[in-house]
């Protein structure tokens, strides 16, 4: 049996849920892909999935096989992508979630350029502040924030993004600037939804290091920072927001940062995309766009 499908077989069951969905994404009866699986196990002498009527599971030595496998199977993309570069032109249409505040101060200016370069893709972007399932909502590439990715996830680095607590001027001269993460405690503080809903997490950069954990509270959260920056901005209270949504406020004054002796933990920034057996020109071409945008760009680094 051909080993690389086999492969395909194991990869899609697992980024599936289920071996009739790789089945059919494959074109594969469900007893031909299951004897596919069954002779990759048989090749790698080991046992890859936990299997039962209703569900399936890595095992541990599966956990390693499947990082080879799809390394396997990312070669086999990139040797395929490279016999039709010269042919193949970035065409059809690509669909792009993230969230808005994301795509509002960096991303859209990125898509659009990409457009002006690849006329014959049509681009659809989801302002989505929420983690998607890339295969039901039919998303090409995902770009999320984050320092935690699901098991079988296929990500890209692209950057890195850091995180600034602020607050307007007035707010300030009025509530008074704290000095120390504890002082937060006697503040209104505007808190995202998901991100530090209910603490804060700070580390100092001249005493001991350690992890100093806050809690927080406030009259405003919200499942997007944009509610939380302009919520600020208006002097309500003191927010922590990603460094890339206020560096033109933090620059014009309209918020000041502070608490700037202690750290917050920077999370990265992902391009995230469905394992196919062959990426489209399109994606390919996206996705190089961005890495080489991102690397060219300081403030990610």
């Amino acid at each position: 049996m051909d080993r690389l499908t086999a492969m395909q077989v194991f990869v899609e069951s697992v980024d599936r849920g289920s071996l009739t969905a790789a089945a059919e994404r494959l074109g594969l009866s469900r007893a031909k892909a299951s004897r596919y699986l069954a002779e990759l196990e048989r090749w790698l002498g080991i046992r890859v999935l936990h299997r039962s009527t209703r569900s399936l599971s890595l095992t541990s030595a599966g956990e390693l096989a499947l990082i080879d496998c799809r390394q396997m199977l990312q070669i086999q993309e990139k040797m395929m992508a490279a016999r039709h570069d010269h042919a193949s032109v970035p065409k059809g249409t690509l669909r792009i979630t993230c969230s808005q505040s994301f795509s509002q101060s960096y991303l859209a200016n990125l898509i659009a350029e990409y457009s002006l370069l690849y006329p014959q893709v049509t681009i659809d972007i989801q302002l989505l502040d929420r983690a998607v399932n890339l295969v039901d909502e039919r998303i090409d590439l995902a770009i999320r924030i984050t320092n935690t990715l699901e098991q079988g996830i296929i990500a890209r680095p692209l950057g890195t993004c850091y995180s600034v607590t602020c607050a307007s001027p007035n707010y300030l001269d009025k509530m008074g600037r704290p000095q120390r993460p504890e002082d937060l405690s006697r503040h209104v503080c505007l808190t995202h939804a998901k991100f530090g809903a209910h603490t804060w997490t700070y580390r100092s950069t001249e005493e001991s290091g350690e992890l100093i954990k806050i809690p927080v509270k406030g009259r405003i959260s919200a499942n997007e920072a944009l509610a939380l920056k302009d919520a600020s901005i208006a002097g309500v209270g003191i927010t922590l927001l990603p460094s890339y949504l206020v560096r033109n406020e933090l620059s014009s004054g309209r918020l000041e940062a502070i608490l700037t002796k202690y750290e917050v933990e920077p999370m990265t920034i992902y391009a995230i995309y469905t394992s196919r057996s062959y990426m489209s020109a399109a994606l390919r071409t996206l996705l190089t766009f961005l890495d080489e945008r991102f690397k060219s760009d300081n403030f990610w680094k």
